[in-house]
């Protein structure tokens, strides 16, 4: 006589969820997208990095040199730079009330669609890019300033800001900065790779 046991009995099933893996199409699409966001909006640099190391700040070899390394200065300390030129601004209004009022209202716009935002502004579906932003903000700035009489003082400051920029950016080296994908394309980098044809390799049977 043969006993069978119930079915079921004495054996479980245990089903365990593994969570899907992402697919390479998801990941290479958020790959872009935090690229694109990075590109769109510059961080600001620390700022003990725009002197030190004290030895990249040479004479530029000729003039094509200079105007390279003021561009990726400028692509690089962006941010920096606008908040030099606007405390220079902020400097030239001390004596000006009204001025001054209007001034930080301004900034206020400065802060949140500039310096403190961390996602790209979207206008009629398409993100702007940041030295759009810088170029607006700069260019509603000087407006405001204008219309309340100081137009003088907004002028002598831009140049003192543009002068202490250009000097900076013309004789820091740009070495050790980091150039992303964007600079590389506009001519930031010159790469070796590729530089050389690939000779085939052959083995002798």
């Amino acid at each position: 006589m043969s006993l069978k046991s119930p079915a079921g009995y004495g054996s479980s099933t245990t089903t365990t969820t593994q969570p899907q893996p992402s697919s390479p199409t998801s990941l290479t699409f958020i790959s872009r997208a935090t690229r694109a966001t990075q590109t769109l909006i510059a961080p600001r640099r620390p700022w003990a990095e725009l002197f030190t190391p004290f030895s990249s700040f040479s004479l530029p070899f000729s003039y094509p040199d200079a105007l390279s390394r003021i561009r990726r200065n400028f692509y690089h300390f962006r941010v920096n730079y606008a908040l030099t030129v606007l405390f220079i601004l902020f400097l030239s209004l001390l004596w000006h009330p009204v001025s001054m009022i209007v001034f930080l209202i301004v900034f206020v716009a400065w802060f949140f669609l500039y310096f403190d935002r961390d996602t790209p502004i979207v206008l009629f579906g398409q993100s702007l890019d940041d030295r759009v932003v810088l170029g607006a903000l700069g260019f509603v700035t000087v407006i405001a300033l204008v219309l309340t009489n100081v137009g003088l003082n907004v002028l002598v400051a831009l140049i003192v800001g543009v002068v202490v920029i250009g000097l900076h950016a013309a004789f820091r080296g740009t070495d050790d900065l980091f150039l992303d994908e964007e600079s590389a394309v506009e001519g930031g980098l010159v790469s070796v790779v590729g530089t050389q044809p690939v000779r085939p390799t052959y083995t002798r049977i």
